[in-house]
């Protein structure tokens, strides 16, 4: 097929509207970068009909937290809070550009790096991150098919908790579920005998903040929320693939975890401000240009392309 100066959005409802509209800042960047590149931009839904129809239609295709449909397909996606954004060409974080990049610790700019993380930590949880205590718990924030070993996890979270217990013999577990999962009987019935097993594991419906707060450190598979531990100061222990894993630490790392002190505040000004899109700061259309690029989207007449 040849590859035409098209790109066509799929997107659910309300991001739809907004882009229509003109009111994402993100998507107005990225759609004047293509319009200025000569592309005839299409704002469509998504959905089953619209996700099979794509391949067979020219030129590119962007998804919005979607897996890509063909080789000319791109997911965008939040990173994990706004204003920062990634493009990438699969849904896969383990896979993103930023998983495959060796974090250059030493390197950064400390002043600039510890302003940053103050800011958005103070931005994202007010004064908790300066109130931190380290009670002797693991803070273990589950996510679904706890009976399932996936391709990019070590093993299977009823698994995992299993090895906290045996690997941590004097702390406390706190485990938490997902609010947004449904856990079947099995799962919830695997959970309760780990209880039984071991009365140091809590099934917990304590929120977030307060244990990222309290704990000593966190441990799950790629739960979003050990991220949100690094502006807590907390180490985490991961056990699957995930984009922000670099000073995190493995399974095969369980005895260093409770003392790891990794550089959180140069992390973050690496992870968001280099490795990701800033979509309110002058350098946004820049980092979109190159992003599209690399996903083989021709920006230019120079760009290489197959048209």
């Amino acid at each position: 097929m040849s590859v035409t100066r098209e790109m066509r959005l799929y997107l659910e409802p309300e991001l739809r509207r907004s882009a229509l509209a003109g009111e994402h800042n993100f998507l107005n960047i990225t759609l004047s970068l293509l319009r200025e590149a000569g592309f005839a931009v299409e704002i469509l839904g998504t959905g089953a009909e619209e996700r099979a129809a794509a391949p067979g239609r020219p030129g590119y295709a962007l998804f919005h937290m979607e897996q890509p449909t063909h080789d000319r397909a791109m997911t965008f996606r939040r990173v994990y809070q706004y204003p920062f954004w990634t493009i990438e060409p699969f849904a896969e974080r383990w896979q993103w550009r930023v998983a495959q990049t060796e974090f250059p610790a030493g390197r950064i700019s400390r002043r600039q790096a510890d302003q940053f993380y103050a800011r958005w930590q103070k931005r994202l949880f007010g004064e908790a991150p300066q109130r931190t205590t380290r009670d002797g718990f693991v803070y273990v924030p589950l996510q679904g098919r706890l009976l399932n070993h996936r391709s990019f996890q070590h093993c299977a979270p009823v698994e995992m908790l299993e090895r906290i217990l045996e690997r941590d013999p004097q702390r406390d577990v706190v485990a938490t579920l997902h609010p947004k999962e449904v856990y079947t009987p099995d799962e919830i019935r695997a959970v309760e005998r780990l209880c039984d097993r071991f009365p140091r594991l809590t099934i917990s419906d304590r929120d977030m903040v307060t244990c990222l707060t309290h704990c000593d450190y966190v441990v799950t598979e790629n739960s979003s929320a050990a991220f949100s531990g690094f502006f807590f100061g907390k180490p985490a222990l991961l056990f699957a693939g995930i984009d922000f894993h670099h000073i995190a630490l493995g399974p095969e790392d369980f005895d260093r975890i409770a003392s790891h002190d990794p550089d959180y505040a140069g992390y973050i000004w690496w992870f968001w401000q280099e490795m990701s899109i800033n979509a309110g700061r002058e350098d946004a259309p820049l980092k979109v240009s190159l992003a599209l690029r690399r996903c083989g989207v021709p920006l230019s007449r120079y760009d290489v392309t197959n048209e």
